[in-house]
């Protein structure tokens, strides 16, 4: 495989600056867009939170890492959700002193229904895009997990 031309590097730069001001920005923008006003039963926070527990039971301080939250953020949202009974709190049975939290069926069926209104949005708003278009946006996820999990690597544990 030949080097880059210097006309392929400086369209690559300017790519990853489009990306670098653009993502962030638009991630959150969409994120609030997905839900009519009306719809907001968990904010994007607690989805999050709920999503990483599907998995199975997590201490407080590996949820703030695998969310990218300050750990007292995650106690106050834990604490939110708990009081909603989305979730349930209990001792660790290997360290009396860390708390696991685990979501209820409750917490299930409440995220099934914020999913469910972010598919139904999305399928609407994605019904007049090519198929190569949807076809891309697809595969940024893929792209975007990777990236995901590099920042996550740099960070190190949690």
């Amino acid at each position: 495989m030949s080097a880059p031309t210097a006309q392929q590097t400086s369209g690559r730069a300017r790519d990853v600056e489009h990306v670098a001001e653009g993502l962030v920005p638009r991630a959150g923008l969409l994120t609030r867009l997905l839900l009519p006003e009306g719809d907001r039963s968990l904010t994007r926070a607690e989805a999050a939170l709920l999503a990483a527990l599907e998995a199975g039971p997590r201490r407080v301080t590996e949820l703030a890492g695998v969310l990218a939250f300050a750990q007292p953020t995650v106690t106050q949202l834990v604490g939110r959700l708990d009081g909603r009974g989305l979730l349930e709190r209990a001792r660790d049975p290997q360290d009396g002193r860390a708390v696991r939290v685990t979501l209820t069926p409750a917490g299930r069926r409440e995220l099934a229904t914020v999913r469910a209104s972010y598919r139904t949005v999305l399928r609407e708003k994605l019904a007049d895009r090519s198929d190569e278009q949807v076809r891309a946006l697809a595969q940024a996820i893929d792209v975007l997990d990777d990236l995901i999990a590099a920042l996550r690597d740099d960070r190190g544990p949690a």
